[in-house]
């Protein structure tokens, strides 16, 4: 149950794709930590089951089921927070996209579309939208999921490799830009983890020998602190 104890008591704290796998674990645990968690996704019955697990522990959630891949309603959804909260504490951008596995240059062009709109994309304009309500914070926390994958380059993941290394250039220049004003941005690869996305990736693989999103969501909770005092890192979760 969420309590003063908490190492993000009375924090908001807003989370993308956060209807099921990694997403919905750091929601929960951030609920327990004490923040308020603004929990976002597409799936609406998704979020309705992780804000049933809050509730049942005894903490409440806001839950803004859109498509990311909408500038105006990122853009709605920022001028909400500003009328209700008027700061944003921490920003979790895990929101993310495989996309398949293709040959480099032979993604379909839709598919690929929806790649970098998702995994690219939708973070920088979170990143717009949100900059200013993690400035009025005054110790505000930015996290975005990365992967290996941006640096091992591995065969037939040009998509999903190629828009996680964009992302984290983006963020090492947000996190350039923002030091003086009080806010912290970092990536945190949470290495392989169980989750629909690693069954499409790996489908004769046995999800029981990875870690559970529960297992990972911890390393969250440190980044999100107001006392978090790393800034512009790429932290990588050990295999």
């Amino acid at each position: 149950m969420a309590g003063p104890a908490g190492r993000l008591a009375g924090r908001i704290a807003l989370v993308t794709g956060a209807s099921r796998g990694l997403g919905a674990a750091i929601g929960r645990l951030f609920a327990r930590e004490g923040a308020h968690v603004v929990l976002v996704a597409r799936t609406v019955g998704g979020l309705e089951e992780v804000d049933d697990k809050i509730r049942a522990e005894g903490s409440t959630a806001t839950l803004v089921p859109i498509d990311l891949t909408d500038r105006a309603k990122i853009d709605q959804m920022a001028g909400a927070l500003r009328e209700r909260f008027g700061r944003l504490d921490v920003l979790v951008g895990n929101a993310g996209l495989l996309g398949g596995l293709y040959p480099a240059g032979q993604m379909p062009d839709p598919l690929w579309d929806e790649v970098v709109a998702t995994n690219l994309t939708a973070n920088a304009r979170l990143i717009g939208a949100m900059d200013p309500l993690l400035r009025a914070s005054g110790t505000g926390r930015a996290v975005f999921v990365t992967s290996r994958a941006a640096t091992t380059a591995p065969a037939y993941w040009g998509a999903y490799a190629a828009t996680k290394a964009a992302l984290e250039i983006l963020v090492k220049v947000y996190a350039a830009e923002v030091e003086r004003f009080g806010v912290k941005a970092n990536l945190l690869d949470p290495g392989p983890v169980r989750s629909l996305m690693r069954a499409q990736a790996f489908p004769g693989e046995d999800p029981n020998s990875l870690p559970a999103p529960d297992d990972v969501a911890p390393w969250f909770v440190e980044l999100a602190a107001a006392g978090c005092s790393r800034h512009g890192e790429i932290v990588r979760v050990p295999r």
